[in-house]
């Protein structure tokens, strides 16, 4: 079981650093790709790509969109589709497929501290959807792979 991404395993995590391209614009994060769809507003979306740091787009995806009252009105319906969309897009880099299949069948939980139960554990008690995703990602690249091989 793997039950944080931190130290070897931040490369789980969606404040991970890589190029996500989507729809003309370039997140330099998943966390970036992922507060830019909680607004179908382009100008908010290309500002979100600028900032310098996954932590603080998330600060800002709370405090200036959500607090806002500019979060899309189907959010919590995509939400789960979104962040899949951008791990998608993430583990389509060689580097980053191999650091997820280097896995193998560990079990991926984005345990954390901030009190987090919907996309990871806290405590103990979470839905870790984060962790369900990758998992399936993992196992579709595997699939995939299997398919190639002769």
């Amino acid at each position: 079981m793997i039950n944080k991404f931190e130290g070897m395993f931040h490369f789980l995590s969606n404040m991970q650093l890589i190029d996500i391209p989507f729809e003309g614009i370039v997140y330099p994060s998943v966390e970036h790709y992922y507060v830019a769809m909680k607004t179908t507003d382009p100008r908010i979306r290309r500002i979100v790509s600028k900032i310098e740091t996954p932590e603080k787009a998330k600060k800002y995806g709370h405090r200036d969109i959500e607090e806002k009252g500019l979060l899309r009105p189907d959010w919590s319906d995509i939400k789960i589709d979104v962040m899949r969309k951008g791990l998608e897009i993430k583990f389509q880099d060689v580097f980053m497929q191999t650091c997820l299949m280097e896995t193998d069948d560990h079990e991926l939980i984005e345990g954390n501290w901030w009190n987090d139960t919907f996309w990871g554990v806290y405590k103990g008690k979470g839905e870790n959807n984060l962790g369900k995703l990758l998992m399936e990602i993992r196992q579709r690249i595997r699939n995939e792979n299997t398919q190639i091989l002769p």
